[in-house]
């Protein structure tokens, strides 16, 4: 008896797990008269958005400011004399094709956290759009070097991770945290973290610290080609940075996880 073609195999799958959407639909709510729905977050860093209004107010404490300015300092410093010399460098030699399809794959890889999270926080049409993503990006996609899922209506994904979760569970953020190279946080989103690695298959997969540590180092550097000047726009827009990292990332965290 001959063995069914892989082709076939995933067409039967796309067929009958990613196309029909009304059995899906239940977790989808309707939007108010006269509203549009808002459009799904792309997968970005928790604190891109609202920066420029350091007037809002912060909904998290800050009980170890002078500490965390230190921090903020430290990463200023490894921004502009480590990460963007190292990105520029990165984006005159690669081409945007080869940077964008690394990029693809390290969010192709991390498929369990956010498919997990998704379940986690009964986000049922969130956890069945990233099986989609994943499974067509990993078979057609070339292991997801191609983001093959994004030409398809509705299997749209949004960025999801354990501290989310715990949001979603009822913890609240507890008190702002700036982490050494990781950036902004907060006591309940740096707890995540922990669960975000060990979802993580780099975790697994990459054996010893400091191959770890090169991959990750890597992909930061990657992944700063795509947005180098945001955060100098940040600075020169702002009285003071740091704050409008701080209100910005707590903003966008927020949207996220009311999502």
């Amino acid at each position: 008896m001959q063995r069914m073609p892989a082709a076939v195999v995933i067409a039967v799958v796309f067929l009958f797990v990613c196309l029909p959407r009304p059995l899906w639909a239940a977790e989808a709510k309707p939007a108010a008269s006269g509203q549009t729905p808002a459009a799904p977050s792309s997968d970005q860093d928790d604190y891109e958005d609202d920066y420029d209004d350091d007037r809002k107010q912060v909904t998290v404490a800050d009980p170890i400011e002078p500490v965390n300015r230190g921090i903020y300092w430290f990463n200023d410093k490894v921004y502009f004399y480590a990460l963007k010399p190292a990105a520029q460098g990165v984006k005159f030699i690669v081409p945007i094709e080869i940077r964008s399809g690394i990029k693809n794959m390290f969010h192709n890889i991390r498929f369990p956290v956010r498919f997990m999270n998704s379940l986690l926080q009964a986000k049922w049409l969130m956890a069945r759009n990233e099986f989609c993503h994943f499974f067509l990006n990993t078979t057609v996609g070339f292991l997801g070097f191609a983001d093959v899922a994004s030409i398809y209506p509705g299997l749209d994904t949004r960025p999801e991770d354990t501290g989310q979760t715990f949001a979603v569970w009822g913890w609240e953020s507890s008190f702002y945290l700036m982490l050494p190279v990781f950036g902004p946080s907060t006591g309940r989103d740096s707890v995540g973290k922990v669960g975000d690695t060990l979802l993580d298959p780099l975790f697994w997969l990459v054996p010893g610290i400091p191959p770890s540590v090169a991959i990750r180092a890597g992909e930061a550097v990657n992944d700063t080609t795509f947005r180098i000047g945001d955060y100098e726009a940040i600075k020169s827009a702002s009285l003071d940075p740091y704050v409008a990292i701080r209100n910005g990332y707590i903003q966008n965290r927020e949207k996220l996880i009311n999502e």
